[in-house]
């Protein structure tokens, strides 16, 4: 029987009466903290790479010449033949050009690739 009593205390505290303490405030300062911790993440995780991104691209963009090997956004690989503000002309092979956007190429290739191919 005494073991009996002795388990039961460990696995049954004695319930005491409550000293009446000042409730805990409810912490509006931390829904400030993690709103801050939010936006500082979707600055560095989303906002600030596509920001590089999309200048690249601008500057990809805007080097482009006459005769620079490129791929667009279709897989297709040519050299420039003509080039104005919104338009190129890829001459794929011989006698074989088309004219499409300049948004549309996605990187510029290093010279004699598409020789090698």
């Amino acid at each position: 029987m005494q073991l009996l009593d002795t388990v039961s205390n460990f696995f049954i505290t004695s319930a005491h009466a409550d000293t009446g303490s000042a409730p805990a405030p409810q912490g509006g300062f931390s829904f400030f903290i993690m709103m801050g911790i939010l936006v500082f993440f979707m600055y560095f995780a989303i906002w600030r790479p596509q920001a590089r991104r999309a200048k690249e691209q601008r500057d990809l963009l805007g080097s482009l010449a006459k005769g620079d090997e490129v791929v667009t956004a279709g897989g297709i690989l040519g050299t420039i033949s003509k080039i104005s503000d919104n338009y190129v002309v890829l001459s794929m092979a011989e006698n074989v050009e088309i004219t499409m956007q300049k948004s549309s190429i996605v990187s510029a290739l290093p010279k004699g690739t598409l020789k090698s191919i």
